[in-house]
């Protein structure tokens, strides 16, 4: 993995927020320096069991030298979320990366909307206090399963804003999208993190609402199979080097491109980090990513080399 923008850190403190939700705050160790940050943004953890995991950024980006991030223990961990909650301590080191932003809020927007879903509310909650602090117009929607399963109650209660709840077992379903949604001017713009069933839900919603300005951030991998026109092998030219590298049935764009020793910042090799995005010049790509937005995949000019592929027999890429 390439090194060249990781920073070590000191676990500073642990706190409970929620039902299966501890925060975890961040601060240099030792002569290192915290870059700022946007709203929005996220961090890879490198765990000391070896795994490396991607948890958005909770505090304000005016904050100097912290960062605090949200972590829910999943039902399903691999032994990401299992081992920050049973085994991470204050006082322990960890290995960071710079922080990268894949959901960056837009400043023109006339009106903003953000939906959160569970632990999706860390990203949501940053974004919708620098909306507030810039004096732009916005409201939330956050849903949970239940009130004590929500993190960040008490701070959003302390806000002078619209904030509308929906906890399951309080209505007696899941919220209705659609309803919450409806009646926004068209340049609205609308963000929403959650689990992947309300993202997938949200995208559809804000489509058929006709509304043009939705963008998502996935925090786990979406399962997207190879488009039917995908190339099993395609040849790939690496623009600044004049070097031609050919992918044959099975494996990966991303390890071939580091065993040609090509310098690619990796992390989740899963399509959701974005650490991997890279600049295409030519070619027709076969996007398998949670990253990029439908206008972006359209426009084609980029990729995340550890999931996508290629449908057309040629490549190039701008290494």
């Amino acid at each position: 993995m390439s090194n060249s923008s990781t920073i070590t850190a000191l676990v500073h403190t642990l706190r409970h927020e929620a039902e299966g939700i501890i925060s975890v705050e961040l601060r240099p160790w030792g002569d290192t320096v915290f870059a700022p940050f946007e709203a929005g943004s996220h961090i890879d953890l490198h765990l000391p069991n070896g795994l490396v995991r991607s948890y958005s950024l909770l505090n304000s980006p005016s904050d100097r030298g912290r960062y605090v991030v949200g972590i829910l223990r999943d039902r399903n961990s691999r032994g990401g979320s299992a081992f920050v909650h049973e085994q991470l301590r204050v006082g322990s080191q960890l290995t960071l990366s710079q922080p990268r932003n894949n959901f960056a809020l837009d400043p023109h927007a006339s009106h903003n909307v953000l939906v959160a879903g569970g632990i999706g509310i860390t990203p949501i909650y940053c974004m919708f206090r620098q909306l507030l602090a810039l004096g732009k117009s916005a409201e939330l929607i956050y849903c949970a399963r239940s009130r004590k399963e929500a993190a960040l109650l008490e701070q959003l209660g302390g806000l002078d804003a619209k904030v509308v709840y929906h906890f399951n077992d309080e209505k007696g379903s899941v919220p209705d999208l659609a309803r919450y949604l409806a009646d926004q001017p068209r340049d609205t713009h609308f963000y929403c993190c959650g689990p992947t069933p309300m993202l997938d839900a949200f995208e559809s919603t804000c489509e058929s609402l006709g509304y043009p300005h939705a963008h998502i951030e996935r925090f786990t991998a979406a399962e997207l199979p190879p488009s039917e026109d995908a190339q099993d092998s395609y040849s790939v030219e690496l623009k600044k080097t004049g070097k031609t590298l050919n992918i044959e049935p099975g494996l990966n764009l991303l390890d071939v491109l580091l065993d040609a020793g090509c310098d690619i910042e990796y992390s989740c090799r899963e399509g959701v980090c974005g650490s991997c995005e890279t600049r295409v010049i030519d070619g027709d790509i076969d996007h398998r990513d949670g990253v990029l937005t439908k206008a972006e995949r359209a426009a084609n000019k980029s990729m995340m080399v550890c999931v996508s592929g290629c449908k057309s027999r040629r490549l190039v890429l701008d290494l």
